[in-house]
């Protein structure tokens, strides 16, 4: 694989589609440099991150990854795939953007509770302390797994999963 071609295509595709450097980085998560280090070269993305940038900029991985365009014109297979895979992406972006705010919406009420306990001076009473304890803990637990899903390892993290599940079945 020639790293500068790959880079250089990448750098085109990115002007292709008005981005600055700096855009596409936070699109992506990453910081400036790292982009600047894919267009010339120096490194590469992650295949995840590879992934995206096939999608974002609407073209074949193969392509990205051999610095150069296969054909002008894709086969309607292909293309139709492509759009699958991609509605495929979007109903998971959808379906865990729902359980992330089920999970922020649980983690407030459990908050709220325990500042409610809190205000009116009864976390010293056995069932009410139990019940802000439990309603501080659950905001945090909440907190951390926002922060887990909401990074870039939360993909690497269900992958794991998956090959956990499948090696029990």
């Amino acid at each position: 694989m020639d790293l500068i071609k790959t880079g250089n295509f990448l750098k085109e595709l990115r002007k292709e589609k008005g981005l600055t450097q700096e855009q596409l980085a936070e699109q992506m998560g990453v910081a400036r440099r790292t982009v600047s280090r894919w267009e010339t070269g120096m490194n590469m993305p992650d295949l995840d991150l590879l992934i995206e940038l096939s999608d974002l900029y609407e073209t074949d991985l193969r392509e990205i990854l051999s610095g150069e365009r296969k054909s002008e014109k894709m086969n309607e297979e292909l293309k139709e795939t492509v759009l699958q895979v991609a509605d495929y992406s979007n109903e998971e972006k959808e379906r865990l953007l729902r359980r992330m705010h089920w999970l922020f919406l649980a983690g407030l009420i459990g908050f709220i509770v325990f500042l409610v306990i809190v205000m009116f001076d009864l976390q010293d009473t056995a069932p009410y302390e139990a019940i802000g304890s439990f309603g501080l803990g659950l905001a945090f637990g909440m907190v951390i797994l926002g922060v887990i899903f909401t990074s870039r390892y939360a993909g690497r993290i269900r992958a794991f999963k998956m090959r956990l599940l499948n090696r029990k079945q």
